[in-house]
């Protein structure tokens, strides 16, 4: 019935924006880097933890670690392909039922899944340029390079297309996140908290009325959703696609 809905209110919505957040990443089967074992074990193996490494000061004076540790452990993750949480949000943009998709996620996995109006505010590993003269690289040539990947022009570093830790969110990038939340009446907030730093950022720019929350961990905050569903996020998008496709039959 609940599902039921939150179809209703998609298909009243006239502008529908989901936020996809770290649950959705760990459903799809991507670490977290930063917790637990996974964190002991990267500071373990490289003497530093992965918030140190993936920091603009080590791409600055340690290239040679951070490419080592970007390759190995951030891009090699990217061999694993968008799940059906990623792939039935598609099928929500498909259908109609949600207009943009804002993520701070890195791997380019809503992209990959097909969704056509994504925000990554914290840019993809398939961006990848030169700071020097500007020319652009694919992931397959970072992954492939013997150590620091070379601009083949000009032999400067190249820079992956991400925000690092102590970098600031590109302003331009921020800029459209908040206007797409400002469009939007409904707000679909996915696999993260109205607490979190993706929602505590931009919800201040939501003047919408119905804002719908899918996460697999309770939070005080959560009373601030006009509707809360505990429970994996790709298995309730999934449920929410199957009820919509019966619907229009």
């Amino acid at each position: 019935m609940l599902s039921s809905n939150i179809i209703q209110m998609l298909e009243d919505s006239k502008y529908t924006v989901a936020m996809s957040g770290i649950e959705m990443l760990h459903e799809n089967g991507y670490s977290g880097l930063r917790d637990g074992e996974e964190a002991y074990d990267i500071e373990q193996k490289y003497g530093y933890s992965a918030e140190e490494i993936l920091s603009s000061t080590f791409y600055a004076t340690r290239k040679e670690l951070f490419f080592d540790f970007y390759k190995k452990e951030i891009l090699a993750q990217t061999e694993i392909p968008p799940g059906k949480g990623y792939l039935n949000l598609q099928k929500l943009e498909e259908y109609g039922l949600v207009q943009c998709e804002v993520s701070k996620r890195i791997f380019g996995l809503l992209e990959r899944a097909g969704c056509t109006h994504a925000v990554n505010l914290h840019g993809s590993v398939y961006h990848n340029f030169c700071p020097h003269c500007g020319r652009e690289y694919s992931l397959d040539y970072v992954k492939t390079s013997k150590g620091v990947p070379l601009c083949e022009k000009c032999k400067t570093p190249i820079r992956p297309g991400i925000c690092l830790y102590g970098e600031m969110v590109d302003n331009g990038v921020m800029t459209r996140a908040a206007e797409e939340i400002r469009k939007a009446d409904v707000l679909l907030v996915l696999g993260t908290g109205l607490h979190a730093a993706l929602c505590y950022r931009l919800l201040p720019y939501y003047t919408g009325d119905k804002l719908i929350l899918i996460t697999n961990k309770e939070h005080y905050s959560d009373k601030l959703a006009d509707v809360v569903i505990y429970g994996r996020v790709d298995d309730v998008l999934e449920k929410l696609v199957k009820e919509y496709q019966t619907k229009l039959k």
